[in-house]
């Protein structure tokens, strides 16, 4: 198994996330099979796979309850937990000592190894910064105590949040976790996300490696630009390949749903096998051909004549990505805007369109974008969902 040095600790770099764990048949996202988890856990603990992240809204709570019962059956000292605290959940108050205690008797456990602020992001992040809550001082108190080991943050935030947060809190966060992969590079902008945090000293942890599926499979088209490199490699070990060979990334995490995936996933980390120039650029040349976007070079030339004073760049991007996946992790980015600097506050003059050096018709792919919305549920309604959910879940079992 391949693994990385963090602080001392020999980490495998593949790591098992739990929140796409195996379902029963017809089985809600609560539904867990917990017998092949059982099955799945012995057989990544075998292979060298010891670090396990679940969350406290995963599988409607239960992901948490399931990992710590068959955790249980391994010596404490033999696996790595990853825990996250969900303040980027909308709910009327956040209580996080009260979310703390109970995670850790969800998952059995007297401390986690490792431990997120789940999802800082344009919204998410006045919630961490709120001195009415006190998230921040509290999770780094509990550090001091020794209940959590390492601290760190995950987010699908843009740049400019996470430049903010680590200008705040980025002394006490030890680890960042960021959506990483070979398209994403471009069209999220990982590459700079990858740079800043290496600036900061901070070991990126991989979320999303395969974009939820997105780039498990490729056109005929797609897979002949790669069959000439690598014969009978699948595109799912394209992806993990182009990960390891990025410097700053201590953790790669898969949210793995059968044993087969395990497997698969396990056969790729045995052994690192970096990709070479030409190989880059044809993987690179696979995502271009996967996007369905506007060609924004994020210039800026549009922004000047804009009456509304939209950030027409970073609405762009956004619009770029729900081409690709229509995810709320994008869309909610722009939820919380106020309504003056949202996609349907244009008013179609078209002066950005005039100054484009790429030519784009702006005003159009933002009442493209309008309707992309519209079609994607509200993370202030899911987030909100999920919440009554876990409340309803904890109220059963006391």
């Amino acid at each position: 198994m391949v693994t990385r040095n963090f602080q001392g600790k020999t980490l495998p770099l593949l790591g098992f996330g739990c929140m796409r764990l195996p379902l029963l048949p017809g089985g809600k996202a609560g539904d867990i099979d917990e017998k092949s988890v059982e099955e799945m856990v012995k057989v990544a603990m075998e292979a060298g796979v010891n670090y396990f992240d679940t969350a406290y809204p995963y599988h409607a709570g239960e992901s948490e309850n399931v990992m710590g019962r068959v955790l249980s059956k391994y010596p404490r000292e033999s696996f790595y937990l990853a825990d996250k605290y969900p303040g980027h959940q909308i709910v009327d108050e956040y209580r996080p000592a009260e979310v703390f205690e109970d995670q850790l008797k969800k998952c059995g456990v007297e401390y986690f190894d490792f431990y997120l602020l789940h999802n800082v992001f344009e919204n998410s992040i006045h919630t961490y910064n709120d001195p009415r809550w006190g998230i921040m001082e509290y999770f780094i108190e509990q550090k001091k105590k020794g209940r959590i080991r390492h601290l760190g943050f995950s987010t699908h935030g843009g740049l400019p949040i996470m430049k903010e947060f680590l200008d705040k809190w980025g002394e006490h966060m030890e680890f960042c976790q960021i959506q990483l992969n070979y398209l994403d590079w471009t069209l999220q902008n990982a590459a700079a996300k990858v740079q800043l945090l290496r600036e900061h000293n901070i070991p990126i942890w991989v979320m999303e490696p395969i974009r939820g599926g997105r780039i498990a499979t490729l056109s005929p088209q797609n897979t002949a630009l790669l069959s000439p490199f690598r014969k009978d490699v699948t595109p799912v070990e394209w992806s993990f390949r182009f990960l390891q060979d990025i410097e700053g990334v201590a953790m790669i995490l898969s949210g793995m749903s059968n044993m087969e995936q395990l497997k698969q996933n396990i056969d790729v980390f045995k052994e690192e096998k970096p990709l070479n120039e030409e190989e880059k650029k044809a993987l690179f040349q696979v995502a271009e051909n996967l996007k369905n976007s506007v060609p924004c070079t994020g210039c800026g030339y549009c922004l000047k004549d804009c009456p509304k004073g939209l950030d027409i760049p970073n609405l762009l991007s956004i619009y770029n990505d729900l081409q690709v996946a229509k995810s709320y992790n994008a869309s909610m980015r722009l939820e919380f805007l106020p309504e003056e600097k949202k996609p349907s506050a244009c008013i179609g003059c078209g002066l950005c369109s005039k100054n484009c050096p790429q030519k784009i018709d702006i005003p159009k792919a933002l009442k493209k974008l309008c309707g992309i919305l519209s079609e994607i549920p509200s993370w202030a309604e899911i987030s909100k969902e999920r919440a009554i959910i876990a409340e309803k879940a904890r109220n059963e079992k006391k």
